[in-house]
């Protein structure tokens, strides 16, 4: 019986550990500059965490796993973007999460978006990969539409066209100008 309980109390421990070992960055500056060392590409999580329902629920079901910590750590820049209601927030990260959910078009919560970050002319250019949100069925259900974001834009970069070729077959319209 001892060992039983020794047994689920390591177990137990050892999920609160791995749980706690995941590092969600709230400045986007330093996602980037994470995502590109690393070259993985970012989890975005826009949330409402005091008042937002469906927000703590996806964050109990699944991003609190130990399987979504093992995916995480191996596949993503995880980036918390809070709106908190009661909870103070810092002015100048209320206002990076204010710019970043007009860039996504964020309309509710929660809200996920796994994207590339690249610099055009000094400006940070994100390359939308895709979006999930709440989804019933655990860790499981959700971790395999994320794995099926990643896997599809793999799939697409290898099959890609270069753009120069898109652009070359594209017809040049006539305008005509009256004088």
């Amino acid at each position: 019986m001892r060992k039983i309980f020794l047994i689920a109390f390591i177990a137990f421990l050892s999920t609160i550990i791995n749980a706690q070992d995941l590092v969600w960055e709230t400045s986007i500056n330093k996602a980037i500059e994470r995502s590109n060392i690393e070259k993985k590409p970012m989890l975005l999580f826009f949330t409402g965490s005091d008042w937002c329902g469906w927000c703590i629920k996806l964050q109990n079901e699944v991003f609190r796993t130990p399987e979504f910590t093992t995916w995480a750590k191996q596949n993503v820049i995880l980036v918390d973007l809070d709106f908190p209601r009661r909870t103070p927030q810092a002015d100048d990260l209320k206002a990076q999460n204010n710019s970043l959910q007009q860039t996504f078009a964020i309309q509710g919560f929660p809200s996920i978006r796994i994207v590339n970050a690249g610099s055009k002319e000094g400006k940070v250019n994100f390359e939308m990969l895709g979006g999930l949100g709440y989804m019933a069925g655990g860790p499981t259900v959700w971790l395999q539409s994320a794995n099926d974001v990643l896997k599809l834009n793999k799939k697409v970069y290898q099959t890609a066209k270069p753009a120069k070729k898109i652009v070359e077959k594209t017809p040049k319209k006539k305008r005509n100008v009256k004088a």
